[in-house]
């Protein structure tokens, strides 16, 4: 269990390392390959020392790896940039925790996530007045300006729904979710309808799990699963505490939640009655 930051380097350097095996080579030979000590490339694979973007790309050239997409997703992970752009996210660093940047980068580069939620609606699918109740509540005491650029920032995450790939994005909401009254009645009504129409988009799965399902796995709190493309050895699981974001990535702990999250999907609503359920509430039912 660690910080974001440290679950990178790990993931990097379990990436890196993977490829040089393929690639038929010692770390010692990868290392006279680029011109480095042998022991810069152990520290990197280990997750001792962080890898600069042009330490990835110097070592995927010299495992002969022309995956495109692998390589951005490697080199995100270093801290690059993706094909010369600037992450829209870096103009907000003076707002954002790092915890936070890292959630949104690792975010921007999942193909899917699977997450519960127990208390609010998902970032990716919440109304602004809703963000902005939410927001509020969550960091207290706070000037408009920076609560308008924290919503701000909340709203643009929502753009991964509709990229190139979209993020396909997989959500157990427990019926507290919706019976929450956030903002007041007419923010949560816009809000309802809202998550009626994010549940219709061919990339989005919605389900409900009611109070009549009882004590469930989820009642420890909510978390979220990331998946990527090209590998699942860089997936991981995000378990958000009040001052920071913990990370999960041995494999028993992303087995462990991804069963965890197969069981809540069977005991919640299907996504059609989900949708009517959710329709009932928005209607004052």
């Amino acid at each position: 269990m660690q910080h974001g930051p440290a679950v990178r380097r790990r993931k990097l350097g379990a990436e890196l390392r993977a490829l040089r095996t393929r690639a038929g080579l010692t770390s010692g030979e990868a290392a006279r390959l680029v011109g480095w000590h042998q022991s810069k490339v152990s520290r990197i694979e280990t997750g001792a020392s962080g890898a600069k973007p042009a330490d990835v790309r110097l070592l995927l050239d010299a495992y002969g790896v022309e995956d495109d997409e692998l390589r951005d997703l490697l080199l995100v992970l270093a801290g690059s940039q993706v094909a010369g752009r600037e992450h829209w996210w870096h103009a907000y660093r003076g707002v954002l925790p790092p915890t936070y940047r890292d959630f949104i980068s690792l975010e921007s580069q999942a193909s899917a996530m699977r997450t519960l939620e127990t208390s609010v609606v998902p970032g990716l699918l919440q109304t602004p007045e809703y963000a902005r109740a939410v927001t509020r509540a969550a960091v207290g005491a706070v000037d408009e300006e920076r609560l308008d650029t924290l919503v701000e920032v909340r709203l643009a995450r929502q753009d991964v729904l509709r990229g190139d790939p979209p993020l396909r994005l997989n959500a157990v909401l427990d019926e507290a979710v919706l019976r929450r009254e956030v903002g007041g009645p007419e923010v949560m009504a816009r809000q309802l309808r809202r998550l009626l129409d994010a549940a219709r988009l061919p990339q989005v799965r919605l389900q409900v799990l009611p109070f009549s399902a009882g004590a469930h796995v989820g009642v420890t709190g909510p978390f979220v699963i990331f998946s990527f493309p090209s590998t699942s050895d860089l997936d991981v699981v995000v378990l958000d505490h009040l001052t920071s974001s913990l990370y999960l990535e041995r494999k028993e702990d992303l087995r462990a939640y991804a069963e965890a999250f197969n069981a809540l999907r069977i005991h919640a609503l299907s996504p059609e009655d989900s949708l009517d359920f959710i329709a009932a509430l928005a209607d004052g039912d």
